[in-house]
């Protein structure tokens, strides 16, 4: 077992959704598969790994920085490997010597102790009451998509608006996360599915929403467009994925879930468990000037039999390192080996 420490302080019910995920799963789910590889110490001196108990943007809406670096310094000074989260589609990096745990950056500039985790989902399939099928391969690349894309004036204008937004909102001290280049996900979105949609080499699948899910506002609105969603997904052996406003796609996550092979734009992310995962056997990673032709050589050259095992595997993939469970399991693995 992996012996760790937190301040239970920070323990407590309000602080549910602001708690690093795996203390969720050890201090408020009392996850069983999860407590038999953790084992939490009342004494930072007699942990292997200490963790800072919350998002760390909390420490700094709530202007407690300095009990945040007096911890971190503390457990350095004894040595301890120092964890941290940081929440949210972009998340804040700090200059200190600890291992972050975060669901998006830019690869070219987060270091070698940075670990990204999955967006941790339900199981699509639970959802659709349907089970697992891999589908066979036809002539053409058939490609889906359901989810927001806009190229319209209105959709620039508040893309440019909520991009000032943020960094005014970083320069006075009301958002603290890190810088973000200008990349209007929507209107890209838009590009790449209407250049798959008009090439005669591709069988596309697309429904494009002007608003997030639609816009909806009702549990049943709600309940029918993930239906729609995940069923255009089940259909569909590729789905077209692009990061949103952080560096990262959920997408891309329920795309494995489902058995599926995403189809995604690289943005310079980085993946989770990117030293353990040979994620070229499991997704086409294309660049933004190679859009068509990638998904066109990609079906062309792969057999039938390796094309029904790649959704095998990605389904698998999910399963056994990807849900919150198996992605904990994993990380537990990796520190026991470096002791």
């Amino acid at each position: 077992m992996l012996k760790i420490y937190t301040d239970q302080q920070f323990i407590k019910p309000e602080n549910r959704r602001c708690v690093f995920p795996l203390l969720f799963d050890l201090c408020y789910t009392k996850n069983e598969q999860l407590l038999s590889k953790y084992e939490m110490v009342a004494q930072m001196e007699d942990a292997v790994v200490v963790i800072v108990p919350l998002d760390i943007s909390e420490y700094f809406q709530k202007k407690q920085q300095k009990w945040l670096f007096d911890y971190i310094d503390k457990a350095i000074a004894l040595k301890k490997k120092v964890w941290v989260y940081t929440a949210g589609d972009y998340g804040l990096s700090l200059d200190k010597q600890v291992y972050t745990f975060r669901l998006s950056g830019f690869n070219s500039k987060l270091d070698s102790n940075t670990f990204i985790i999955p967006s941790f989902i339900e199981d699509p399939y639970t959802t659709i009451q349907q089970q697992f099928q891999p589908i066979s391969k036809q002539l053409l690349p058939k490609i889906g998509f359901v989810g927001h894309a806009s190229n319209s004036w209105s959709k620039w204008i508040k893309e440019i608006l909520v991009f000032l937004l943020h960094n005014y909102n970083r320069w006075t001290k009301k958002l603290f996360t890190d810088f973000q280049s200008f990349y209007p996900s929507s209107i890209k979105r838009y590009r790449f599915l209407t250049a798959l949609q008009k090439n005669n080499k591709i069988d596309s699948d697309f429904i494009f929403r002007k608003q997030y899910r639609a816009g909806v506002k009702t549990a049943d609105d709600k309940q029918k467009t993930t239906q729609d969603f995940f069923k255009n997904m089940e259909v569909n052996p590729y789905t077209f994925c692009l990061r949103g406003a952080g560096n990262y796609s959920v997408r891309f996550y329920e795309t494995l879930a489902m058995g599926r092979i995403p189809f995604v734009i690289d943005t310079d992310f980085r993946l989770p468990l990117n030293g353990i995962i040979n994620w070229e056997q499991h997704c086409i990673l294309t660049t933004d000037k190679n859009v068509c032709n990638s998904l066109i050589d990609f079906h062309k050259k792969i057999s039938d039999e390796d094309f029904r095992k790649m959704q095998v595997n990605n389904r698998n993939l999910w399963l056994q390192y990807l849900n919150r469970d198996a992605y904990f399991s994993h990380i537990c693995s990796i520190f026991k080996k470096n002791l």
